[in-house]
């Protein structure tokens, strides 16, 4: 992994330096629905946002290279109700359990311009965990036995321990570029790697999914 990143980076800054000319960069924001697949039951997608600067070198008319310096939030989220009676009491638990990852990811995303702008990209990415947490929002309520009584509440807690602090993926995805030099993208990140970083690791898989949308600028 550490050679492709190096030959990676090796090739586009080689590639800069000869053709400055079709060299552009930029910032680009967008939209995150991220999941946790594998051996995770019940995972929701969450809803998260990235951030950061992207970097392009064209080789020619048709095909380039996009490197990228992405803030990611991601993870899972999983919204359940139980409901249980005894004696002559309905008890009803609401759970809306949220894992909640930030990722600073460095994609390099290789690129190939069909027409007018619209392109298709395929590249690796390696992502760096900077914070990992789990957090729970419940509501509890109690209906029958001459009274009724609810109770809510949350509780948040650190999970990095639980984790690899390194992920590695693909991504695949279609972009759009205007003669302005705005541009507009769509991109699944497949994870390659199992996370989970307990003593059942090898039993319980975990690697990350998120689709992402993005809105970007190149100068």
């Amino acid at each position: 992994m550490k050679k492709l990143l190096f030959t990676a980076a090796i090739a586009f800054l080689g590639f800069t330096s000869v053709n400055a000319q079709e060299f552009s960069f930029g910032p680009k924001a967008g939209l995150n629905l991220a999941t946790l697949t594998g051996d995770v039951e019940d995972a929701e997608m969450k809803v998260g946002i990235h951030i950061g600067g992207a970097a392009e070198i064209m080789f020619n008319d048709k095909m380039g290279l996009q490197a990228e310096l992405l803030f990611s939030m991601q993870g899972a989220q999983n919204k359940y109700t139980e409901t249980s009676s005894f004696g002559g009491v309905t008890e009803t638990y609401k759970s809306d359990e949220k894992v909640k990852l930030s990722y600073i990811n460095i994609p390099v995303m290789f690129k190939y311009y069909i027409v007018d702008g619209f392109n298709v990209e395929a590249g690796p990415q390696v992502g760096f965990l900077i914070s990992a947490k789990a957090e729970e929002e419940y509501e509890v309520s109690y209906v029958g036995g001459g009274s009724d009584y609810n109770e809510s509440g949350s509780e948040e807690y650190d999970v990095d321990d639980e984790l690899l602090p390194i992920d590695f993926g693909f991504n695949l995805g279609l972009g759009y570029k205007m003669d302005s030099g705005l541009n507009f993208g769509l991109r699944y990140n497949i994870g390659l790697m199992n996370i989970n970083d307990q003593e059942n690791s090898k039993e319980y898989k975990m690697s990350n999914g998120v689709l992402q949308a993005s809105v970007g600028f190149m100068f």
